[in-house]
């Protein structure tokens, strides 16, 4: 297939991952394509699924490259499975591609262990980085309509300097996606009082305060799970296995409302007609809640950048996650994020190297006093 790329921001995407199947994905490439003419695809899978569907969208055709992947992995597949038998799946070449340059970014719905562990072996972390995090967007009363939070599940713990690390991305990400020069970030806490929470956290919160200015962002302290979606904060730091229940909490309690709400609004001809009058401030409230919109889990800490689309998403979800990868990828923010993180690792380096010297060095003892006794 004849492509025409040479001025576009190359999107690598696996066709083959997500509960919706390859249509999904591949009409949300299309979606993308019409909206953006700066945009082209390296699209990773079953060449013969593939290329009947791109038939379908002919804004793809000049703009598309299929590198044929027989391989899938499956929701059901463990991380480890992938990582010895995986080489020939749609996942595996999807980041191949980012890791050998011919794409600037990568999208995939597929298994999120599994994508992490080959994207930590295809990508490798980035200079300093313990473990890479996966951020989330979080609707919000902010300016932007967004918090982003960090981590949502790629790893359960996390010390001070991996929470350190967690601001420094976060700040940046934040920062990229949505203009804001100084993003605010807070440490997610079971209290904002200074003397509450684990030993770690307190430390975390004295790193995150140092590294401001190198991060280029403002810290504002500890917050709690109601600032999760306020105006009071832009970045929200935390570990992996407090992030991914907060998460998933959010998701069932917005289902919840959603759900309740259809129910009362049907449950009469009055409540029927008050539905009615209501048209117009619903279907605003359902766009601004609709979890398609923040669809995108972005891993970072990683040498490329790789967005995570929700497992069910459709079309309108999986051009929300090809969005988010393209601006990502088109404002370099991967770059200057790998040099503040080196930034910080350096002087953090620095530190325990002084004050292992300062231990080892007792400094000159005082001959006409006695020595103590142990």
């Amino acid at each position: 297939m004849t492509t025409d790329t040479s001025q576009r921001i190359i999107i690598s995407v696996d066709v083959m991952g997500g509960d919706e199947g390859p249509s999904a994905v591949v009409e949300g490439c299309a979606r993308s394509a019409e909206k953006n003419s700066e945009i082209g695809f390296l699209l990773h899978g079953d060449d013969a699924v593939i290329t009947p569907l791109l038939s379908r969208y002919p804004v793809l055709g000049p703009i598309t490259q299929v590198r044929h992947s027989p391989g899938v992995v499956s929701m059901d597949d463990k991380p480890a499975q992938v990582m010895r038998r995986g080489r020939e799946t749609s996942m595996w070449s999807t980041l191949s591609a980012l890791r050998d340059g011919e794409a600037q970014a990568a999208v995939s719905c597929g298994n999120t262990g599994a994508l992490m562990a080959v994207a930590v072996l295809r990508l490798r972390k980035l200079h300093g980085v313990h473990r890479p995090a996966i951020a989330c967007l979080w609707p919000s009363r902010g300016e932007s309509g967004f918090n982003t939070m960090l981590d949502v599940g790629a790893d359960v713990r996390a010390d001070e300097e991996s929470l350190l690390q967690y601001a420094l991305m976060g700040a940046a990400y934040y920062r990229n996606a949505f203009d804001a020069p100084r993003p605010r970030v807070g440490l997610l806490n079971v209290g904002t009082e200074d003397h509450k929470g684990r030993a770690e956290i307190k430390e975390a919160a004295r790193l995150i305060t140092d590294a401001a200015e190198i991060g280029r962002y403002d810290f504002v302290g500890f917050v709690e799970g109601n600032d999760l979606p306020s105006a009071h904060v832009d970045v929200i730091v935390t570990d992996g296995f407090t992030g991914n229940i907060a998460l998933k909490t959010a998701e069932g309690t917005a289902k919840l409302i959603s759900d309740t709400l259809r129910e009362e609004l049907t449950a009469s001809l009055a409540s029927k007609l008050g539905a009615l009058a209501a048209t117009g401030p619903l279907r605003r409230l359902r766009k601004r809640m609709d979890p398609r919109r923040m669809n995108g889990g972005v891993f970072l800490g990683l040498n490329g950048t790789v967005v995570k689309s929700h497992g069910s998403a459709d079309a309108t979800g999986v051009s929300a996650a090809i969005k988010l990868a393209f601006r990502l990828a088109q404002s370099g923010f991967q770059a200057r994020m790998a040099e503040r993180l080196a930034s910080v690792a350096d002087a953090v380096q620095e530190r325990v190297l002084n004050q292992d010297d300062a231990s080892a060095d007792p400094g000159p003892k005082d001959k006409d006093k006695p020595e103590e006794q142990a």
